[in-house]
């Protein structure tokens, strides 16, 4: 109660302050806002289940622990004091680790804290951006909350900008979801460029390794065909001396012949 007094009252001392320039407030329905963004009302839906689950398992530790209860009341005048005090102490145990548990689950730091926070507070955030820019375009002085503790006798709706914070809201989804399309347009038409500048490259390399491959081998044919001609000569030269030395030989027989026919 004492802040809605204050901030009642630090709004009647700004507007008295600035009575000489009209003062534009406007408000919003936090609620309303939250229920039409559908990111809300996922995150909410997790939160929801995770709860749900979280509190079956609590439900599930309070009946083994009445459970236990029941049993140690028909067994009781069975039992040893020792057993009785025995067993109590274990339920003891059992109701002390069940509130423990509460506490993880939805305490003050519990679990459900955590996980609100992280799955709602970045959409709360979402929205205070939005109504802050709404606010600066339009020139308001004050942009109160209806939904919230703060008590608002009368409102009149040509000042509700609850509506154009959820159009802001959409518009600027609308808006990174086209730039993040871009984005991966571009990325990929990085990518396929890349892809053709380094086929473009692979097929200058493979080129030039064909024609490396190709003047080798016009090398080795060329070799190969000086080898055959110089081994050809090398045959021509021995054939043309065993001639010439056969020459020799059947003319000095032949002259041995005539001499011997003249004797």
């Amino acid at each position: 109660m004492t802040k809605k007094v204050l901030l009642f009252a630090f709004l009647i001392f700004g507007l008295t302050v600035n009575a000489q320039k009209p003062q534009r407030i406007g408000f919003i329905d936090m609620e309303y806002i939250l229920e039409n963004l559908p990111e809300y009302n996922q995150a909410q839906a997790k939160i929801n289940a995770k709860a749900i689950t979280w509190q079956n398992n609590i439900e599930k530790e309070q009946k083994e622990i009445e459970a236990l209860k029941a049993e140690l009341n028909n067994e009781r005048v069975l039992l040893t004091k020792e057993l009785i005090e025995e067993k109590e102490e274990d339920i003891q145990i059992r109701e002390l680790e069940l509130k423990k548990l509460q506490e993880a689950y939805f305490g003050t730091n519990g679990d459900l804290f955590f996980l609100r926070k992280q799955l709602v507070k970045p959409i709360q955030d979402l929205v205070y951006n939005a109504i802050q820019d709404i606010a600066v375009k339009r020139r308001y002085d004050f942009v109160l909350d209806k939904s919230s503790s703060l008590v608002m006798l009368y409102t009149n709706n040509k000042f509700d900008i609850s509506d154009l914070v959820i159009k802001s809201i959409t518009r600027a989804k609308k808006v990174n979801a086209v730039a993040e399309k871009r984005k991966q347009k571009s990325k990929k038409n990085s990518t396929k460029k890349a892809t053709q500048i380094s086929e473009e490259a692979q097929k200058k390399i493979d080129e030039r390794n064909a024609k490396k491959e190709a003047l080798k081998k016009k090398i080795a044919e060329k070799k190969a065909a000086q080898l055959k001609k110089r081994e050809e000569l090398k045959k021509a030269i021995e054939e043309k001396r065993k001639k010439r030395i056969k020459e020799i030989e059947d003319a000095k027989k032949a002259k041995e012949e005539t001499n011997n026919g003249n004797n």
